[in-house]
C-alpha cells in the first residue's frame, strides 16, 4: 500500500464564492470535476496530531514563505486579515473568504518534514 495524497474538504457557505477565490486570488491550479465542481492543486503539506477534548474537531491552515506579503495581496484583493500575532510556531494571521469563513494562514518556524513522494 502506499499513499499517494490527502484530500481536504472545506466546508463552506457559498462554495462558489469561496472557490473563485481560490481559483482568482490565490491562483491554485484546478480541475473541473464536473459541473462547476472545482478541485484545487495545493502545494506539498503535513499533518500533525494535537489533543482535543472531543477529539472530533480538524483544522486547515495555509502556510507561506512570507506572511507579511501575503496580508499586503490580500488587501490588494479587498480580502481582510486578522493582525498578526507570534507564536512559538510562527508568525500566524487569517483570511476572511468570501463566505465569511476564516481560513488560517501562517509562516512557520517549526522544523518542516520533507515532503513524501507520491
Amino acid at each position: 500500500m502506499k499513499i499517494t495524497g490527502a484530500h481536504t474538504v472545506l466546508y463552506s457557505k457559498d462554495a462558489e464564492a469561496d472557490r473563485a477565490f481560490l481559483r482568482d486570488v490565490l491562483n491554485f491550479p484546478n480541475v473541473d470535476a464536473g459541473g462547476g465542481w472545482l478541485i484545487f492543486g495545493l502545494p506539498p503539506g503535513e499533518v500533525a496530531v494535537h489533543p482535543g477534548d472531543e477529539g472530533t474537531e480538524q483544522a486547515f491552515f495555509l502556510m507561506v514563505d512570507d506572511v507579511e506579503a501575503f496580508v499586503a495581496e490580500m488587501a490588494k484583493h479587498g480580502r481582510p486579515t486578522v493582525p498578526l500575532s507570534t507564536r512559538r510556531y510562527g508568525v500566524m494571521t487569517s483570511v476572511t473568504l468570501p463566505s465569511g469563513h476564516e481560513l488560517g494562514v501562517y509562516q512557520p518556524r517549526h522544523v518542516r518534514p520533507p515532503v513524501m513522494d507520491a
